[in-house]
């Protein structure tokens, strides 16, 4: 319940900063999307079917399934590298909307 409350406040966080008009607040938004994108993709993956992988391995007991984890981490740098590339728009960039260019 709380991973899900935590998901919801960090999309809801990240929709009102891209919604806004400053290039850094629209980037910190897509930072904030991309971190509740990856707790969405860790909760998806669940644990509560596998034991714990490397300990106490039985014969007919289910391991940790690593793909959640190779999305995640597939995610990250995903989100990593438009990270930078919108910084450096704006930074590059003529500026906001708000100022007056005349």
């Amino acid at each position: 319940m709380t991973l899900a409350i935590t998901i919801g406040v960090l999309t809801a966080g990240a929709v009102y900063l891209i919604l806004q008009r400053g290039m850094v607040r629209i980037v910190l938004g897509f930072v904030l999307l991309s971190h509740a994108v990856n707790l969405l993709l860790m909760s998806a993956g669940g644990i509560f079917h596998r034991g714990e992988p490397l300990l106490d391995r039985g014969v007919g007991e289910p391991l940790a399934d690593p793909l959640p984890q190779a999305f995640v981490l597939t995610a990250i740098v995903i989100a990593f590298s438009i990270t930078i590339y919108m910084l450096t728009l704006a930074a590059t960039g003529k500026g906001d909307d708000t100022e007056d260019d005349s």
